[in-house]
This record gives structure tokens, sequence and C-alpha cells, in this order.
């Protein structure tokens, strides 16, 4: 959508018209349409906003309100915010803990410091208007007020493209601003910029961000750039704060920056196109060359524009309103966004111990995969791989890869990782989980011994282990069958402030990795593994139906608030995570008792109802002591596990009710409105519920499955591979009609609660019939 305006118009347009517009009449309105970036831009973090980039790739530009002020502890919300009036400049990478390059224009008096949002003049941020600026999937557009200079971006995959209309002037300026700290990306250690003659430009950073810090210290990120500006500067200059050096070309060190002046008539472009690397300038140059030698800015848009729409549409839609399109799109989208290239075009990427790896070429000279960096995986086994096993399982596999290629660098494998980097997120490591359901779901391209060997690792080892492997605290889960709780907000081998949800979690992983072990036949670790994944039981107290805090004397912990988070949970309480066994809900529901298990849960989500499912505090942490948290990983299986229960309809009501209320389409309420959206997780995850497709377990069986839910749209087609189709149909569909009444499988009548990810990807035709009353008995016996 080009603006909230036009989106108000199409919908209100749309929701005159009757009767429904057929799905001919829907498919005039393009896919990018659907696709609206400002949706949940207020309060959101550093990687989420970067209209001007390609899917899964490595250039992300956007616009940054105040990208400069840093990130004290490396997970605030920072970057571009929709309430902000200002914008500093554009940066050109963003991932989780990677920022760097901010370029940015202006005229007038040169100013090299960025200013404040509460004195713009004291800097060369400018003001802007909401109506002056245009974003959609590898585009982006805003008219500088301070300086009549209009600014668009676009990008390749490792080239990001910058043009500048500027007024007449005879002092305009492009500001490369390198050496100061942006995003999440950390102090700055060391910086380069320099013009090279001939329009071309080149610098470096290094950072050292907060959750390398944290997980790797002594690590650091490097960034790379080399551009080519369309026209010869009139002069050049460096800066270093406030301190300018006029005819200087080139400067090192923290704040290091170049300014290049021009004369400019009326109307005139100076546009700048720059390719980056994470491994070198030279690299920087090649990819550069590699994917945009002869590329106009007009024709980087174009192609960019091109691939999303080929992305956006293995996914088809119709039927609903178009305001769930615009939710549904805008969700895939920010999926396929998010966890970016970090490898060069010729397989060069960096490594863990700060060498430069190479992946294997093909006979034809290219890569055998893609290296990517990545966010922890803290949750998207609910959501992100889900989608990915279904209809981007290429990626999945290179995701695979990548974790793999660290864990023979390192010995280890990374949670998150920046540029290689350790960055565990939340210092837990569910990896192994993640590269067991891949290998369930036959995405295999890969050395599955290996695979194997640094997943088992993962689960059982915990002498001399690393700060970035996370699971610290896994010794006591390994002899005692628990993790102690130790007050405070430390892990370490003794125990941890969250022991509780780090055991689950464990236990979860340990089961899936038990699966993995089952499939290749190594029965002594399957029998190891699964005998870990029931260490769940020793939290759950049978008194209270919660699973409570162990101290170290193997007792209960006293005084014990349901609510209270943080003693025993990480971003979360007893309420929300007492139903955090998703490998054996069936053993949950029968600890507790199944018709308090469905009274107690119904009722969370009716009193969660009122809060919007997670609270209407914008804040990141909103909702962690709330009965029901949308916002955030643990509670995002939770809608879904009245399907292993006799009242399944509360999963088709409820995963409704959440994609309706929790879900806007405004900047502020856009992702709830305490979102940690986590590089495309609660977009997938509300892509996943739409289709009414789902499993709680993660795909993590030897059989994996999906179980239904109520699907939003009337017909879903969705390309799992390059010749077959999902085809998911729903008749009677409405807001009141959400009730699964019967389905079909291939013509084939169906009684199931789930089906078998296999004859999915195989391209199966499902049709449900739906109504407004719970069809009670519409899968047998559960």
């Amino acid at each position: 959508m080009k603006n909230s305006l036009y989106l108000l118009l199409i919908v209100v347009a749309f929701a005159c018209q009757s009767p429904q517009p057929t799905t001919e009449q829907e498919e005039t309105v393009p896919v990018l349409d659907y696709v609206d970036p400002n949706i949940g831009t207020a309060h959101s973090r550093w990687f989420f906003y970067t209209p001007a980039a390609v899917p899964f790739g490595l250039a992300k530009l956007g616009p940054s309100t105040d990208g400069s002020y840093g990130n004290e502890q490396g997970w605030e919300a920072v970057g571009y915010d929709s309430r902000h009036e200002s914008i500093e400049g554009f940066a050109n990478l963003h991932e989780f803990q990677v920022g760097g390059f901010l370029f940015a224009a202006m005229t007038g008096e040169l100013k090299t410091i960025p200013g404040t949002l509460e004195n713009p003049d004291g800097g060369y941020r400018s003001r802007f208007d909401r109506k002056d600026e245009e974003a959609s999937p590898g585009y982006y557009r805003v008219l500088l007020k301070d300086y009549g200079v209009t600014a668009e971006l676009t990008a390749t995959k490792r080239v990001g493209f910058q043009r500048y209309t500027f007024p007449q002037s005879d002092a305009s300026y492009i500001l490369l601003d390198i050496g100061n700290q942006l995003g999440e990306s950390g102090k700055v250690k060391d910086a380069y910029v320099k013009y090279l003659g001939n329009s071309e430009v080149e610098g470096w950073v290094i950072t050292y961000p907060e959750y390398v810090k944290k997980y790797q210290a002594g690590g650091e990120v490097r960034m790379y750039f080399s551009g080519i500006l369309d026209q010869e500067p009139d002069g050049i200059g460096t800066f270093r704060g406030e301190e300018t050096f006029e005819g200087e070309t080139s400067i090192t060190g923290e704040g290091a920056g170049l300014f290049l002046k021009y004369e400019t008539e009326e109307g005139e472009t100076v546009g700048i196109k720059a390719g980056f690397s994470f491994t070198s300038i030279e690299n920087a140059r090649e990819n550069l060359v590699a994917e945009a030698s002869d590329l106009t800015f007009d024709g980087a848009l174009e192609a960019a524009q091109q691939v999303w729409k080929e992305e956006l549409n293995k996914i088809k839609v119709s039927g609903s309103n178009e305001e769930d399109k615009v939710k549904f799109y805008t969700g895939l989208y920010h999926a396929l966004l998010g966890r970016g290239l970090a490898s060069d075009v010729d397989g060069s990427f960096p490594q863990n111990d700060g060498t430069i790896g190479q992946i294997p070429l093909d006979e034809n000279g290219q890569p055998t995969f893609n290296f990517y960096n990545t966010d922890a995986v803290w949750g998207a086994y609910w959501n992100l791989t889900q989608l990915w096993a279904l209809a981007w399982p290429e990626y999945y596999n290179d995701f695979v890869q990548t974790h793999l290629a660290v864990y023979k660098n390192s010995g280890w494998l990374g949670d998150g990782i920046a540029n290689s980097k350790f960055v565990s997120g939340v210092g837990t490591n569910l990896v192994s989980l993640v590269i067991a359901s891949a290998y369930q779901c036959g995405i295999r391209d890969y050395d599955v011994e290996l695979a194997f060997e640094a997943a088992y690792k993962n689960e059982v080892a915990y002498q001399n282990r690393i700060e970035g492997a996370g699971k610290t605290d896994l010794e006591g889960f390994i002899k005692n069958g628990y993790v102690a709780y130790i007050p405070g907000w430390n892990t370490m081998p003794e125990g941890s402030g969250f022991s509780v949800s780090h055991s689950l979690e464990y236990a979860y992983s340990a089961y899936a990795v038990a699966q993995f072990a089952k499939a290749l036949g190594k029965d002594k670790e399957y029998q190891e593994l699964m005998a870990l994944a029931d260490n769940w039981k020793n939290f759950y107290d049978d008194e209270i139906d919660f699973v409570r805090p162990i101290m170290p004397s193997g007792e209960f912990i006293e005084d014990f608030d349901t609510f209270a988070p943080w003693i025993g949970f990480q971003e979360g309480n007893a309420w929300q995570y007492t139903f955090y066994v998703p490998h054996a809900p069936e053993a949950l529901i029968s600890r507790m008792g199944e018709q308090k298990f469905v009274d107690r849960l119904d009722s969370i989500f009716t009193v969660s109802e009122k809060t919007k499912f997670g609270g209407e505090e914008i804040d990141a942490f909103a909702g962690l002591t709330y009965l029901y948290n949308q916002g955030n990983q643990p509670n995002l299986h939770i809608p879904w596990l009245f399907n292993y229960t006799d009242h399944p309809w509360l999963t088709q009501k409820w995963v409704r009710r959440i994609c309706e209320e929790f879900y806007g389409t405004g900047p502020v309420h856009g992702y709830g409105y305490g979102q940690d959206e986590d590089q495309g997780q609660l977009g997938a995850w509300y892509v996943m519920a739409a289709m009414g497709l789902f499993d709680v377990k993660g795909l993590i069986e030897t059989e994996p499955t999906f179980q239904f839910g109520s699907p939003i749209f009337d017909r879903i087609e969705i390309e799992t591979d390059d010749t077959e189709k999902l085809i998911i149909e729903t008749k009677n569909n409405g807001k009141e009609n959400l009730y699964i009444q019967s389905i079909e499988v291939d013509g084939t009548s169906y009684s199931d609660s789930q089906i078998s990810y296999q004859e999915l990807r195989n391209g199966a035709h499902i049709v449900m019939q739906l109504g407004a009353t719970p069809q009670e008995g519409l899968y047998g016996e559960n």
C-alpha cells in the first residue's frame, strides 16, 4: 500500500460492493498492493522496517528516525518509528545485531551530525510528512521537507540503490556517515571511508554489538561496502562529529564520515549504488559488479518488484475481505524479508573465528548454498519453519547448512548468529530442533550425520559448554532432571533464574532430536533423549496444576505467584508456560484432566480477548503478567492445543479471534501493541493460521503432520514445488461461519484432526464446509 489513506479507500470500496468480488476481479489487484510495510512500525525492532530489499536479501535499506541513538541492551526498539517526525538518513544493512552505513542528503549549510528528534535543526536530519512517504516491497520514497530533496531506495540481493532528487542549489550534499553506531550494531571499534576518484567510494566499519559482547566476548561484526555515484562531485571532504576536513578524501577511526558536494539544478538526480559484503571491500565490489554493474535504479526497482511478486504469489488467497488480505500478505512479506543473506556471490562468508569461509561450488562455479544471518530461533518452529517447509524448503535447507557451517568452524551450534558470531537471543538453543524438523520434512541436502552430531551434542553436552552455545545450565537438567531455580537474571551451571522455562524447552528439544535419532536407527541416543524429554513432569505441581520452580534442594519454591514473570520463567509466567509441553500435549492434558484443561484454556482466551490477546501497552514485553500473550514466543502454540481435546472447535474459534483482534492494519496496532515480531515470526504465524494449518509439535515427528484450523479465505493455493499445488477451499465461509462442519481431502471424507506434511507437499485438495455452530464428533475420537 502506498499509504494508510489508500489502504482505507480500498477497504471501504470493497466493503461496499455486493456481492463479494470473484476471483477474477480480485486478481486485478496486484499482490504488492496488499503489502503495507508501514503496518506495525510504532515501537518496531531495528530489522523490521526495510522496505527497499528483496526476499532474504543482504542489502536491506530503510529510513532511520533514531538509529543513531544506539541500543543499550541490544534488543530495544530502535531504527524507524511511525510516531517520529524527522528522518536522519537511510541505513543500508538491517539484521539482528547488524547495522551499518547510513547515507543521507541535504542542502545548504553543511551539517555532519544527525541531530535529535527534539531538535532536527541541530543536524542533517530532516522533517517529513507521512503523505510524502511511499513504501512497498522493494521500494521506499520520501520528501525531506527541510531540504526539498526526494530520496528513493531500492535493492538487489547484495546491492543497495539510493537516488536523491535535489532542488536548485549550489550546496547539495550526499553524506556517508560510516563510523557511528547504528541500530543494533553496538559501539564502533573502527571505521574507514574513502573517495577513490571517478565517482567511486568504499569503506568498512567494525562494531561490537551488545549480544556479541554477552555471548562471544571479544568478537566483532565487520561490514564492507564499495559504491559508485552517478556523477563526479564538485567538492569532497571528510568529517568526524562536527569537525570537517575540506578536500580530504579518506578518514579512519570511530565517527569517520565522507561528504560529497554538488551544484544541482531543479529536479537533478544524483544516485549511489553500493555493493555490500561481510568479508571484504573486494568482495563488496565483486557483488556490485556481479549484480548491478549495468543496472539503473529503475531497472533494479523493476527487478525487485518482480521477485517480490513471484515469491508472494507462491501463496494465492481469494475471498474474505480486503483487510484480511492486507494482513496476510504483509505478514508473508515480513516472513520472507527476515533472516537475510550473509554470503558473497563467490560463496565467501564470515566465520565464527574471524576467518573467511568458502561455500563449495557446483559444476557451474556457483555456491551450493547460501549462508544467512539470523535472529535466535526461539519460537520459529511455530511459524517460520512451518511456512518454509511448505513453500520455501530450499531456503530451509540453506538455513540448516548455515548452522552446520558455524558448527564445523566453532564446534557448537549457535542459537542466533550475526556474521557467524554467537548472539543467542535468550540463552537457550533450539537450533537442534529446527534441524531435526528439516530432516523429518525430507529437507536433507546436507551432511545428515554431521547434522545429527551437532543436534545431539546440543542436547547433552554440558562440559566446557561456551556461552554462545546457550544452555549453560544444562548440567542439572541432564544429571538431576531439572534446572534448579537460582534467583536473578543469570544462567550458569548451577541453575538459572529461568529454570522452569529452560527445562521445558530442553525437554521439547530433546524429544525432537530423539525422533531424529529414531529415524536414523540410533537406538541408544533415542532412549537417552526420550528419558530427558520426560523431565517436564518434574516441574508439574499436581496440587495446583501449574508448573513451578524447583530449588537446588529439589523442593518446589514457596510463596509462588503464578502471574509473576522472570521467577523461573523467561519472558512469561506459570499461566503461560504450564502449557509448554508441545511434544507431549496428550500427556499434559491427561495430567491436568481434560475437562479442567479445556475449561482453563477457554477461560484464558475469554479473559485475554479483552486486552486483544497480548496487552495494550506499546512495549516489547507487554503481556508478561497476563494469562496469554500472543505477542511473544512462549504462547504461540497454545490456541491450537484444543485440537488434542474433545473441543477442537475452540481452536477454530480462538485462532480466528486472534487473527481478527490481535493483528491490525495500522502503525501502532499492527502485530499487537506490545509486539516482538522477531524477523517475521508473528507475520508467519498469521499466514499459517489464516490458512488453517499448524503443528503444535513443530514438525518434529518421524511423520510430521499439521493440525487443522478454520481458514480465513475462500480459496488458498500454495505452490509446494515447481509442479504441485496444495489447494484449500472453504464453503459457506464468513465471520460467524467459522466452525468446520466437514472436511474432504481429494474428494474423500476426512475425519482426522491432522494431515501429514507429505500429503500436503504432494499437492492435496482440501475442501472444508464451515458453519456457525461447532460440529461435535468432527474428528471422531481425539
